[in-house]
């Protein structure tokens, strides 16, 4: 199962027509076609009621390339960085909490950019891979055209001591370590996408 946000709300992509539907709510759909999938999301975005989506078909993959093909499709990466008193590192723009995250420039792997982007957003250097996390996947229009976001993510430690300072260039007013406070606090306003990937990581 794939799990896309729109803003708050979610569409889900299964195989498992059963499982969802007995476990969920939401509105079903069973994939008939890529131009009636358009009309579908459409319909999904007009009415704010609907809060979970889930569009079904017995070949994932398939159902997923369709979907995608519905949108201008973009790749990114980022990082959740641990330093060494175990806080995590929380960028604030367009004030909401975040992690650091960018897109990947052509020729760059997942991993170059996640590290790049996390170093060039928060003014540190030195981060190290540990393992990878969940991609998560989210919708947004720019010039009136949506556009679906890849974004792979990674666990990284940070062994060093500068202290971090934001990107402005890229609209990032704060960079912080969170300790548990101040992750209490990011939980409360952040992308649900990163509550996931929290979850993942115990946080």
């Amino acid at each position: 199962m794939y799990k896309v946000f729109f803003n708050e709300r979610k569409v889900y992509l299964t195989s498992d027509f059963l499982k969802s539907f007995q476990e969920n709510y939401g509105l079903f759909y069973k994939f008939n076609g890529k131009d009636e999938l358009k009309e579908l999301l459409l319909i999904f975005l007009a009415i704010n009621k609907i809060n979970n989506l889930f569009i079904y078909h017995n070949n994932l993959e398939e159902l997923k390339r369709n979907f995608i093909s519905c949108f201008r499709f973009i790749e990114a990466a980022g990082g959740m960085v641990f330093n060494s008193r175990g806080q995590l590192l929380f960028i604030n723009r367009f004030d909401k909490w975040d992690l650091p995250k960018g897109k990947i420039e052509p020729g760059e792997t997942p991993e170059s950019a996640a590290i790049r982007e996390v170093e060039e957003e928060c003014g540190i250097s030195g981060v190290k891979i540990k393992s990878r996390l969940q991609c998560t996947y989210h919708t947004y229009f720019l010039k009136n055209t949506p556009h679906l976001k890849k974004t792979y993510w990674y666990r990284m430690e940070y062994p060093g001591n500068e202290p971090p300072s934001p990107q402005t260039g890229e609209f990032i007013s704060k960079v912080i370590w969170a300790g548990t406070r101040e992750l209490n606090m990011a939980r409360q306003n952040t992308y649900g996408s990163i509550i996931d990937l929290l979850d993942e990581a115990g946080c």
